[in-house]
């Protein structure tokens, strides 16, 4: 998965579309990702005690990663993203992310 925690990202479909925000959370074998403020739940919890109440919770649920496309952070805009290798100073190679629309690592 070529998306990252803290990453931000455009939901492109459901209720959310139009949204922005980043990745709170990754399940690459799933291919789901959790974005912050986006796919709020609410889950009711039963008392467990007598003389408690009962709770609301609400959380941010998982998402199929086909539903949000990175913004990339020199340009601003959705894109997709290509990897390109780097040869460091010292000889050794190492992949980056790189922006298809300005060319730029991410």
């Amino acid at each position: 998965m070529k998306l990252k925690t803290g990453d931000t990202v455009k939901i492109l479909s459901g209720k959310d579309k139009g949204k922005t925000g980043k990745i709170m959370q990754i399940f690459p074998g799933l291919e789901r990702i959790v974005v912050e403020g986006a796919g709020k739940r609410t889950r009711h919890l039963r008392p467990t005690k007598k003389g408690e109440r009962g709770e609301k919770i609400e959380f941010s649920s998982p998402m199929a990663r086909a539903k949000v496309q990175l913004v990339c952070s020199k340009c601003g805009k959705t894109t997709r993203i290509s990897t390109k290798t780097i040869v460091e100073p010292t000889g050794k190679e190492k992949k980056v992310r790189v922006c298809k629309k300005c060319g730029e690592t991410i």
